[in-house]
């Protein structure tokens, strides 16, 4: 490899300066990629501004869900009409951003990233008798958070909503074991029990002892669709089941964890580690199909066949997370709904898609799986995760089957 020479003018600099725009927007570059991406210029050259921009995604990119986002930032920042010239001076002026320019439609990350605001306004000195804390605002802030698309959030409202996640009681409904407890109202009797304090008492029959079911939450089974249209979604019922796993720690439900798209993966492992971004990140970094295609029927036959044995059982929920889109024939897919369906006790979907009000369920997929669904609910904002956490806790007779809340 040639060695490096230091690049006159301020290339180095803009290049540097897309780097940082690059990682505001979520997508991680590290430094040795820019190193990287300065020697290769000064061997590849600047004869085009595809060749340009071809050295610079073989540098900085290192998975394929980030192509995008990285093609907007190019086209964004590099969109001086003269820059092959400027280019070949290597005298390319450092990138100003003016104040005022409007965000990019394509990405609300991208935007933020590339057209920072600016700092706010001094506030007025209020007056004595004005109202110091306007808890209206803040009141109106959590609920507009509440309400925001996970797929159009900005990286300080994703970061938010994490943190509004975290905070959740999460919890699900206990229920009856085959094993007893002492009972402290009325139950079933306890005859063995109250044999033994009557031997203590002398044999003087009292107060007759009760026993009840001991109970305890049943396991969760969270499969997650992970191809590129429920990515963003995905990420964050992960979160979602790493706050479960970290609630069976102290007494919550058995949580286990799968993710799919070209094929199925299990991350339960993955998602030991305390921290939920951490955890997130291995699993990202272990899926290689993360944000690629999707074969619904596929992963539910593969889970059908290697795991439903070991980690369902008839006290089970399963949380599916897809929107169900499948292409093919769907008899297959039918077939693998049902199996899934007949091996837990409550089978609940998640469908970003709910999210629209005038939704119908006309895609062939939808409507092979929907007749096997006991609930039917949306998964795209905090307010349906708070759903989704009320709908675990509440006590449902079984057997009972309703498709849609």
């Amino acid at each position: 490899m040639l060695p490096a020479r230091t690049s006159p003018g301020h290339l180095a600099e803009n290049v540097m300066h897309f780097a940082r725009v690059l990682r505001s927007a979520g997508m991680p570059v590290a430094i040795d990629r820019v190193q990287l991406s300065l020697r290769a210029l000064q061997v590849a050259g600047f004869d085009s501004k595809t060749d340009f921009h071809a050295v610079l995604s073989a540098c900085l990119l290192d998975r394929i869900e980030h192509r995008a986002l990285f093609d907007q930032a190019f086209a964004l920042f590099w969109r001086d009409p003269d820059l092959m010239g400027r280019m070949r001076a290597l005298l390319l002026p450092k990138v100003n951003i003016k104040d005022g320019t409007p965000p990019p439609p394509e990405n609300r990350r991208l935007g933020e990233a590339l057209f920072p605001p600016g700092p706010p306004p001094q506030p007025p000195e209020p007056a004595k008798d004005e109202i110091e804390i306007d808890a209206q605002l803040t009141w109106s802030d959590r609920e507009l958070l509440r309400q925001a698309d996970f797929e159009t959030m900005t990286v300080d409202e994703w970061q938010a909503a994490k943190r509004a996640l975290a905070q959740m009681r999460l919890a699900s409904e206990p229920l009856p074991t085959r094993r007893q407890q002492p009972a402290g109202r009325l139950g079933q009797p306890d005859w063995r029990a109250t044999l033994r304090r009557m031997a203590r008492q002398g044999g003087e029959l009292g107060t007759p002892l009760w026993r009840a079911p001991r109970r305890r939450p049943g396991a969760l089974v969270v499969l997650a669709d992970i191809s590129g249209s429920m990515s963003r979604y995905s990420r964050m019922l992960l979160h979602f089941a790493h706050g479960l796993g970290l609630a069976q720690r102290h007494g919550g439900a058995r949580v286990e964890s799968f993710v799919f798209g070209t094929r199925l993966t299990r991350t339960t492992k993955l998602l030991a580690s305390r921290d939920p971004d951490i955890a997130v990140g291995q699993v990202v970094r272990a899926v290689a199909d993360w944000s690629g295609g999707t074969r619904i029927t596929t992963s539910l036959h593969h889970f059908n066949q290697q795991w439903a044995r070991r980690v369902l059982n008839s006290r089970a929920t399963v949380l599916l997370v897809t929107d169900g889109l499948e292409h093919g024939d769907t008899a297959a897919l039918r077939v693998e709904m049902a199996r899934l369906h007949k091996s837990c006790r409550r089978l609940v979907w998640l469908n970003p898609l709910l999210r629209y009000s005038g939704f119908e369920p006309r895609a062939a997929g939808i409507q092979a799986m929907l007749p096997f669904v006991d609930r039917f609910v949306p998964a795209h904002n905090l307010n349906s995760l708070a759903e989704l956490v009320r709908l675990l806790r509440q006590p449902e007779a079984p057997g009972s089957t309703r498709a849609r809340d």
